[in-house]
């Protein structure tokens, strides 16, 4: 029942996505665009509207007694969010902080519903804790129960704490109380307005597509209008080429004392997604391979390869944060032996979301990425130093 489930919201996902970046021109897509432009009138009111009840302190804000970190975009999905999440964190821990990282687990397992069900005909708070992917020494979920981004930067982060729950005012509180943590970095949190206290806010733009179509949400792919960068303490432009002249100005009318990093996701090395075994990026250089990917944008993924030397003979596409089925990867496999493919490559972040697979016939293999400052290491470190020691 939840796989047909999820199977029919990708589908749905896929169609919607289509009609916003204007793939379909048939006349129901006319249709439903003109449907997402209306609802996406009522959105934006309601965004502007919410965000002047907590202006007006009608909706209240939670101040816990530490730093408060903020990390997010204002666009949907795809913009290398959990990178640089990750790096935040590495520098933070590195600088003497106690890090913990509250996610949401967007598409992780959720409480039983009938419990859920309780809570709310009850009106009572959910007292449940929040989940411990990582206690700072052990991985203690799998990618399925935790969701796959918190779950790939426990992995990633051995010594960082990394809980997940809706309500992450109850996650920072039960970070402070059982772990003893000073620093609180909130996995797209920046329109979670509930937690304040001393915040900085941090919004990534994606190069490529800054604000998508420039509408918000249904139409478009922005969560807020880009006006609302003005709350914004850092930016990050994300996969960066370089050309960002009229985007750092356009930025610098929202916002012109926010100090601007531009970075790109830089591979590091390919690892076995079974065995573990680690390869140079060099070993690409003119062999055929396919790529298998559930990420919001794998255009830049599989241009990456590309940049590396290697021959893309095969591309499968699911819809963002799928999880693969055994089958799926299989039919995978065979298609790409066909176009006479040597490895399947994959995201670490599909990686972490992959069945177990008896065949071997293929490789597969994630690539490693990092964030590499290109611009603006002298703000970063501003921005790591103003959060220590403020």
């Amino acid at each position: 029942m939840r796989e047909t489930l999820r199977a029919w919201t990708e589908t749905i996902e896929t169609f919607v996505l289509e009609v916003i970046f204007e793939q379909r021109r048939d006349k129901r897509a006319a249709v439903a665009r003109a449907t997402l432009f209306c609802l996406s009138k009522i959105f934006t009111v309601a965004v502007k509207f919410r965000r002047f009840l907590y202006n007006v302190r009608i909706l209240r804000d939670s101040t816990l007694g530490v730093q408060v970190i903020a990390v997010g975009n204002l666009t949907v999905g795809g913009t290398g969010k959990t990178p640089v999440v990750e790096k935040l964190a590495r520098e933070l821990r590195d600088q003497g902080r106690n890090v913990a990282i509250l996610s949401r687990g967007y598409r992780s397992k959720p409480p039983p519903i009938s419990q859920r069900l309780l809570n709310k005909i009850l009106l009572r708070d959910d007292t449940t804790p929040p989940r411990v992917v990582s206690d700072g020494k052990s991985l203690l979920l799998d990618s399925e129960t935790a969701g796959d981004e918190p779950y790939m930067l426990a992995s990633n982060l051995k010594d960082v704490i990394v809980l997940v729950d809706k309500d992450r005012v109850k996650a920072g509180r039960y970070a402070i109380q059982k772990f003893g943590c000073d620093t609180l970095l909130l996995d797209d949190g920046f329109q979670y307005w509930k937690l304040r206290g001393r915040r900085w806010d941090i919004v990534l733009i994606d190069c490529q597509q800054p604000f998508g179509n420039e509408h918000l949400l249904p139409r478009g792919t922005l969560r807020e209008p880009p006006s609302h960068l003005a709350r914004a303490s850092t930016i990050f432009i994300t996969k960066s080429d370089g050309n960002t002249d009229a985007l750092r100005k356009r930025i610098a009318l929202q916002n012109p004392t926010a100090g601007i990093i531009e970075c790109v996701h830089h591979p590091l090395y390919f690892e076995d997604v079974f065995t573990g075994e680690q390869r140079g990026l060099d070993f690409l250089k003119g062999v055929k391979v396919a790529t298998l990917s559930g990420i919001a944008q794998p255009e830049s993924f599989e241009k990456s390869l590309a940049h590396l030397g290697a021959e893309l003979v095969y591309s499968k596409r699911f819809a963002d944060h799928h999880r693969f089925s055994q089958q799926e990867v299989l039919n995978v496999i065979n298609r790409s032996k066909k176009r006479q493919a040597k490895f399947l490559i994959t995201t670490q972040k599909d990686a972490v979301r992959f069945p177990k697979i008896d065949r071997r016939d293929l490789p597969i293999c994630f690539m490693r990425v990092e964030i590499k400052i290109l611009k603006g290491a002298r703000d970063f470190q501003e921005c790591v130093r103003q959060i220590c020691f403020r």
